[in-house]
């Protein structure tokens, strides 16, 4: 019986997944089974990782504004000016709000003060 050669492919898809893991450490870039666990391994943490990467922005956007609004007035919270912003139906969302409060406070604070003298004045007005 003639010796049969194995064919390129097996050898191609091993290097593809070696060519994934080159900047791993140790074995985990030079064993080919070890290779597969962490590429699984990896592309699990990516996957999870993009959707805590807006959950974590979007808590940085908060205490940001939470700490910019705080600053000028004791008694108003981020919680305070989020529900006013919705009451006078203005769509800003937090990562704008977040810029407006880091480059230009002054602005934020214009915004705050407005929405704070509108609602005191329909609340004042229901009551009458």
């Amino acid at each position: 019986m003639t010796r049969i050669k194995r064919g390129y492919i097996a050898r191609r898809r091993r290097t593809k997944i070696r060519l994934f893991a080159s900047s791993f450490r140790a074995a985990h870039s030079r064993l080919t089974r070890t290779i597969t666990q962490q590429k699984i391994r990896a592309l699990v943490s990516a996957h999870r990782d993009r959707d805590r990467k807006k959950r974590d922005f979007r808590r940085l956007w908060i205490t940001r504004i939470n700490a910019v609004i705080r600053e000028r007035r004791v008694s108003y919270s981020y919680s305070r000016l989020i529900h006013d912003l919705y009451k006078r139906q203005l769509l800003l969302n937090r990562k704008i709000l977040a810029q407006i409060a880091i480059l230009n406070r002054n602005c934020l604070y214009m915004i705050s003060n407005e929405i704070i003298k509108e609602v005191d004045w329909k609340e004042s007005n229901r009551i009458i």
